[in-house]
């Protein structure tokens, strides 16, 4: 792209050297760094951009952005300085890939639970349409059935833009994004011009970043504030009518607002709610009228996820009809109360719970058709949040059998972890593995004909953070190999 083109949305910059004609790519790492590329240096949480110019222009940048004076040869590359890098990222990325969000419908879900499972459900229900769509996550980033890696649950604004450049020139139509409160309060989604936003729920989670949960709320807030005034242009706010916050949230949006839930008077209601072990179905109320549905997901936190996406869809115009015929063809959602196929007479469930209220309703999902016992294997994360580890074990009191583990250690010690957890548990029928793997193995071990165990905390996650490090650990294959191996060798 053409040098002076790129920077003309910059008017508080100094420009120091002499600046090439065009500029190649963009970047924050400077490992990443090529030929003709532009660096910017953002200050991390971790690590100084700054630091590391010197390694951008040896490998090829020459275009240094930054927000601090630096000592540059101008032989070598020239020299931006700008007042914030981040803000200053966020319009040259936008800039150089021609504001790629602008040119396709973006839905955002955000909440403390559900926002995968929404997500999923409105890419699922989209494909099924024939609407080429991509999906953005926990899970990575996936245009139609062909996934991408990414970092985060919301990624950098570089990487943001360049999934969204990609998606745009593969032809996409709509976008569908779950937007983290980090990613909010990082800034990682400036320059993302979304349609449709959607908010699912607020209880307690990741009050190590955020302090309080007044805080915690606000940012959430920033989605449906950045809908921004231009009446002009479709906006919806998507609201969960039965949480409190979603009140604070229409005060902070001037988009036309779609309520969901089952409590009180939403513009899309369920209830008559039926539950079974396989199925669950519930009589929806819309605009449009009455219509019977069933779909292949559990409990009511999967029903309050339904009409979540079926009322951001149809803000976006699609039929309703259409979307219901094809909602039991949805048989799971990966790593979200997934149902483990075993060759054992027991029942096995991977789940991502990792807040005391996903860890509650994960077991009032099974307990209505356990057999026997509920087994449940809790962890916690190290480096996180430390008043959320009780909470967790006094939700987790609610099974009968509780084994605390671990979910990602980092670099704090297990037994720590676990210790804080163990405060907050209500009765004795539990056991302290600090190893995830064993803790896998040891409920399965002790689980007997007719038990219904569930494994919380990572889902679909595929590795476990010791230290810095990223070892490959998942929980569905372990659960599996072990308990096909166990009753296998009792059959035999």
């Amino acid at each position: 792209m053409k040098t002076l083109e790129l920077l003309e949305n910059l008017h508080l910059k100094q420009i120091h050297g002499h600046l090439p004609e065009c500029v190649n790519s963009i970047h924050q790492d400077s490992r990443e760094v090529t030929n003709n590329s532009l660096f910017i240096c953002i200050s991390g949480h971790k690590q100084d951009g700054h630091d590391y110019y010197h390694d951008a222009i040896n490998n090829g940048a020459n275009i240094i952005v930054a927000e601090k004076q630096l000592e540059i040869d101008f032989n070598k590359s020239a020299f931006i300085l700008v007042p914030d890098t981040k803000r200053a990222m966020a319009q040259l990325i936008n800039k150089f890939h021609n504001y790629p969000s602008s040119q396709m419908t973006l839905f955002g879900v955000t909440g403390t639970n559900g926002k995968t499972t929404v997500t999923t459900l409105i890419q699922k229900l989209l494909q099924r349409c024939g609407i080429k769509s991509a999906l953005a996550g926990t899970n990575g980033f996936q245009i139609d059935n062909k996934k991408y890696y990414t970092e985060n649950t919301t990624s950098d604004v570089l990487t943001n833009q360049a999934l969204l450049a990609l998606s745009r020139d593969q032809h996409v139509r709509k976008v569908v994004m779950e937007v983290s409160s980090h990613g909010l309060a990082q800034g990682r989604l400036w320059g993302i011009d979304y349609d449709i936003a959607v908010f699912t729920n607020l209880s307690q989670d990741h009050l190590d970043y955020h302090q309080t949960m007044e805080a915690y709320g606000y940012v959430k807030g920033l989605l449906f504030a950045q809908l921004g005034n231009d009446m002009s242009k479709s906006k919806y706010a998507i609201l969960n009518q039965d949480d409190p916050w979603s009140e604070t949230y229409k005060m902070a949006t001037s988009a036309e607002v779609i309520t969901y839930g089952l409590q009180k008077n939403a513009d899309f209601r369920a209830f008559a709610i039926n539950y079974t072990i396989n199925e669950t179905t519930f009589t929806l109320e819309y605009p449009e009228g009455r219509v019977t549905i069933a779909i292949n997901l559990l409990g009511e936190f999967n029903v309050y996820n339904t009409l979540a996406a079926l009322a951001a869809l149809y803000a976006d115009g699609n039929d309703i009809k259409t979307m219901i015929h094809f909602l039991p063809e949805i048989s799971n959602i990966t790593g979200r109360m997934e149902k483990l196929v075993v060759n054992a007479p027991i029942t096995m469930y991977v789940d991502y719970a990792h807040t005391p209220d996903a860890i509650e309703k994960c077991i009032k999902t099974v307990a209505p058709f356990k057999q026997k016992r509920i087994i449940l294997v809790v962890g916690t994360g190290g480096e996180r949040d430390r008043e959320k580890r009780p909470l967790m074990a006094k939700k987790a009191s609610h099974a009968d059998v509780v084994i605390l583990t671990v979910n990602d250690p980092r670099t704090e010690a297990s037994d720590r972890i676990i210790r804080d957890m163990e405060k907050g548990m209500l009765h004795d029928d539990y056991l302290l593995i600090s190893d995830r793997k064993q803790a896998i193995e040891q409920a399965i071990r002790i689980s007997e004909p007719g038990d219904t165990i569930i494994f919380a905390g990572k889902g679909q996650e595929n590795y476990q953070i010791i230290g810095e490090t990223k070892h490959p650990h998942n929980d569905a294959l372990i659960a599996t190999e072990f308990a096909n191996s166990k009753f296998q060798r009792n059959t035999d």
